[in-house]
C-alpha cells in the first residue's frame, strides 16, 4: 500500500470516527492537531471535515493569520492560520517581535490540512494545521489543569499526556462566538 493509499484510508478511518461523535465510555473525543510549536485539543463533536491543504484565496487588507478564502466541497470557507491567531511567534511578523503576530507561512508541509468547524457550530470557517495527531480521549491524559487567566475563553484545560507533553484544549463554539476571531479586518 502505497503512501498516499495509506493516508487517505486514515482520513476515512477519522472521518468515521468524527461523524459517530464521542461516546461516554472512555472512546476519543479530541481531534490532536500541531500548529506552530504547539498542540492542540479539538474537540470532535465541534470539528467537521478534514481536507489537505491547499493554499486559499488570498483577501486584500485582512489579518495577517487569515489566509484567504478556500473553495471546499462546493463550498466557500474562511481559511484560518490557527498557530498565528493563537499567538505562536515562531515566525514572527518584522516589527511586531512581541505581539504574537506571524505571517502565514509559504512553506507549508504537506502534511498540513484544513480542519473546518461543525456545520451546527454555523460558521464556514477552516482552521489551518501543522499536522493531525490522531484521536485523543481522557484515558491519554493523567494530569489537566484548569486554564489559568487571563486565558481566552475559548481555551480549556491544558492536559499532559504520558510522555510529559503538554495539549491545550480548545472550544471552537466559543472561537466561533469570540470577536477578534470574527474580526478580519486589518
Amino acid at each position: 500500500m502505497s503512501s498516499r493509499e495509506a493516508l487517505l484510508a486514515m482520513q476515512e478511518r477519522l472521518a468515521r470516527r468524527l461523524q459517530a461523535g464521542p461516546a461516554d465510555d472512555g472512546q476519543a473525543c479530541w481531534l490532536a492537531v500541531h500548529a506552530g510549536a504547539s498542540r492542540y485539543l479539538l474537540p470532535l463533536a465541534q470539528a467537521g471535515e478534514i481536507f489537505p491543504y491547499a493554499p486559499p484565496q488570498r483577501v486584500p487588507y485582512t489579518q495577517a493569520w487569515f489566509l484567504g478564502v478556500a473553495h471546499l466541497r462546493g463550498g466557500l470557507w474562511a481559511a484560518i492560520d490557527l498557530a498565528p491567531f493563537l499567538g505562536d511567534d515562531s515566525e514572527a511578523l518584522p516589527g511586531s517581535p512581541s505581539s504574537g503576530l506571524r505571517r502565514a507561512s509559504p512553506e507549508v508541509g504537506e502534511e498540513a490540512r484544513l480542519v473546518t468547524f461543525h456545520a451546527q457550530l454555523e460558521v464556514n470557517g477552516a482552521l489551518r494545521v501543522d499536522r493531525l495527531a490522531g484521536l485523543r480521549g481522557p484515558d491519554d491524559f493523567p494530569s489537566s489543569v484548569a486554564p489559568q487567566a487571563p486565558a481566552p475563553a475559548w481555551f480549556g484545560p491544558r492536559y499532559s499526556d504520558a510522555q510529559g507533553q503538554v495539549w491545550q484544549a480548545l472550544s471552537l463554539a466559543a472561537l466561533a462566538r469570540d470577536p477578534r476571531f470574527l474580526s478580519l479586518a486589518d
